[in-house]
C-alpha cells in the first residue's frame, strides 16, 4: 500500500517552503492543500490535524499530523531513510545541525518581520541584530559549500526558504544584504540552483507584494 502524504500549507510560508523542499529532495508524492492564514479561516482538517497551535504547515502521513516545519523535516529524513538524506549518521554533527537549525528556527522570523512591518528604532535595532545574525551564520558556514560540507542539508534547509524574503528586507529596511554579508548571499544564490530548492520557494516579486498587502493591512503604508 503506497503512503498517503499530505501538506497543509500557506504559499508564502517560509516554515512550510522547508517541508516543501525536504519532500522535494526525497522525491515524495503529496497532495498540497492550501491554507490561506490570512483570511484567518482555518480549515476543519487543519483546527483537527493541529488543535494545539491551528496552524500549519501540517504534514500528515497515512493519517498521522506531524507539526511543526523542523520536526516534519527531521520525520521525513527519518522515515524516507533510503535516499538523500538531510542530516548527518554522526551524533555530534547531527547535534550540531539541530543546534543550527533551532537558532535559526529562533532569530531569523521574527527579525525579518520587524525590519519590514516595524518603524523607528525598532526597525533599527532589527536590521542590526538581522545583519550580526547573518554574520555569525558566516562564520559558521566558513569556506564550506554548506552548513553541513559539501552537501545541501538539514540547516541549509531550515534556512534558504527566508532568502525569498530578502527583497522586501532590503527595500524596507534599505539595506544591501550583499555587501555586508557577501558569503551568506554566495550561499543562498548556490542553493537556488538546487531543484528541490528553486521548485519551492516563490518568485521574490510575489513575496515582496505578498508583504507590501500584510503592510496596508497592519496600517503602516
Amino acid at each position: 500500500m503506497a503512503d498517503e502524504v499530505i501538506l497543509l500549507d500557506f504559499w508564502p510560508s517560509p516554515f512550510g517552503i522547508r517541508v516543501r523542499i525536504a519532500l522535494a529532495e526525497k522525491g515524495i508524492k503529496y497532495e498540497y492543500i492550501e491554507e490561506d492564514l490570512m483570511s484567518m479561516k482555518k480549515s476543519p482538517l487543519l483546527l483537527g490535524m493541529n488543535p494545539v497551535h491551528k496552524k500549519s504547515p501540517v504534514l500528515i502521513h497515512n493519517g498521522k499530523p506531524i507539526c511543526e516545519s523542523l520536526i516534519a523535516v527531521q520525520y521525513i529524513d527519518e522515515v524516507w531513510n533510503d535516499r538523500s538524506p538531510l542530516l548527518p549518521s554522526d551524533p555530534y554533527q547531527r547535534s550540531q545541525a539541530l543546534f543550527w537549525a533551532a537558532y535559526v528556527d529562533n532569530k531569523i522570523y521574527a527579525i525579518l518581520r520587524n525590519i519590514c512591518v516595524k518603524k523607528g528604532e525598532e526597525q533599527e535595532v532589527a536590521k542590526k541584530e538581522f545583519i550580526e545574525t547573518l554574520k555569525l551564520l558566516e562564520g559558521q558556514l566558513g569556506d564550506k559549500s554548506y552548513f553541513g560540507g559539501d552537501k545541501f542539508g538539514y540547516v541549509d534547509i531550515s534556512l534558504i526558504p527566508f532568502y525569498g524574503r530578502f527583497k522586501a528586507v532590503e527595500i524596507f529596511g534599505n539595506i544591501d544584504i550583499e555587501s555586508e554579508c557577501p558569503k551568506f548571499i554566495v550561499w543562498a544564490k548556490r542553493c537556488m540552483k538546487i531543484e528541490s530548492v528553486f521548485k519551492s520557494l516563490p518568485d521574490q516579486d510575489k513575496l515582496y507584494e505578498f508583504i507590501v498587502e500584510m503592510r496596508k493591512k497592519l496600517g503602516i503604508e
